[in-house]
């Protein structure tokens, strides 16, 4: 099964399971229901800010989307090389890898990302129905991460830890590609501060 068709399945499955129809959740997402319909069938690629809305709209971290348990429904603790599923965000070009193994509670997820020269991607969700906090480890190259009015620089080796509780924006100003690895917490109560440390 390909990512798209593994990202359409968790959606559908997660919209069932909720007990939502197509227009509840697109009146929660704000994302149309042709498209979500469209996403459910596999029929278009999504890009990172609609796969984030839905995400938000379902109460789940957006790495959850792409990690699917094994048909049998037992996740497994092991993610081999081959079975780490890569997207291509279709708007920016830049190709997210989902490094840690599926679980039914993804409560700690781990995710690497290329990010293409010269390309920004926003994220403009801020109320989240759970609480993510994120630690961006930069591997390689350069990039500039804005949240809440900060903008920090990142180089590689560095590591900056964030709640995302804010529209938060990956930008990378350099003409070379960039690397970095994302750890993500979740907690299912919903944020209540506004401080991004």
């Amino acid at each position: 099964m390909g990512i798209e068709d593994q990202i359409a399945r968790r959606i559908h499955g997660l919209r069932r399971t909720r007990g939502l129809t197509l227009e509840q959740l697109a009146a929660a997402s704000g994302v149309s229901r042709s498209m979500i319909s469209l996403i459910e069938r596999a029929e278009t690629s999504p890009t990172a800010t609609v796969l984030d809305k839905l995400a938000d709209a379902l109460g789940v971290p957006l790495p959850s989307l792409f990690a699917v348990p094994d048909d049998d429904g037992e996740p497994t603790p092991l993610a081999t090389r081959a079975q780490q599923a890569e997207w291509t965000d279709p708007a920016t070009g830049y190709v997210r890898r989902q490094v840690s193994p599926a679980s039914a509670d993804p409560a700690l997820e781990l995710v690497e990302i290329q990010f293409p020269p010269g390309q920004r991607v926003s994220f403009e969700s801020p109320q989240r129905p759970v609480r993510v906090q994120q630690l961006v480890w930069m591997l390689d190259g350069e990039m500039e991460i804005a949240l809440d009015g900060r903008i920090w620089r990142l180089r590689a080796g560095d590591c900056l830890r964030l709640v995302l509780d804010h529209t938060i924006t990956f930008h990378n100003p350099t003409p070379k590609p960039a690397r970095y690895a994302l750890a993500l917490t979740t907690q299912a109560a919903p944020l209540r501060g506004r401080s991004p440390a």
